[in-house]
């Protein structure tokens, strides 16, 4: 089955062997995403800034892809502060407040850069 690809230009792409988002047949990855833009981090100490960049950086592979958000069933955040939740919820819900996707939210103890607050993947199947 044929695989399309989006690269976003992270270093830690072709370190790590991955990418951004990939697409095969009718269902697209997201790999997780945070607030990283020209190897700088977006929004530091905002969780809400944060969780808006990330989101705007999926929907964009998204959209390189021939999805859009309104395809996404699932969301996954990984928060390195729970008590946060709302600011990053806020966000969230702006993005997908008619589509409601399957989403979880948990905290982990550290992301890649210790400036990180949020960390998002997500799973779309086109209609």
């Amino acid at each position: 089955m044929n695989r399309k690809r989006v690269f976003t230009g992270s270093p830690w792409e072709p370190l790590v062997g991955y990418c951004r988002a990939i697409r095969i047949g009718d269902r697209i990855e997201v790999a997780g995403t945070t607030a990283m833009k020209d190897g700088e981090v977006v929004g530091v100490g905002n969780p809400y800034e944060q969780t808006k960049f990330i989101l705007q950086t999926i929907e964009q592979a998204l959209i390189e892809l021939g999805s859009g958000m309104s395809d996404v069933v699932r969301t996954r955040m990984f928060v390195t502060d729970i008590s946060k939740w709302e600011e990053i919820g806020k966000a969230h819900g702006e993005f997908f407040k008619e589509v409601q996707p399957a989403a979880t939210m948990v905290e982990v103890q550290a992301l890649i850069d210790p400036r990180l607050l949020v960390e998002i993947e997500v799973y779309a199947i086109l209609r």
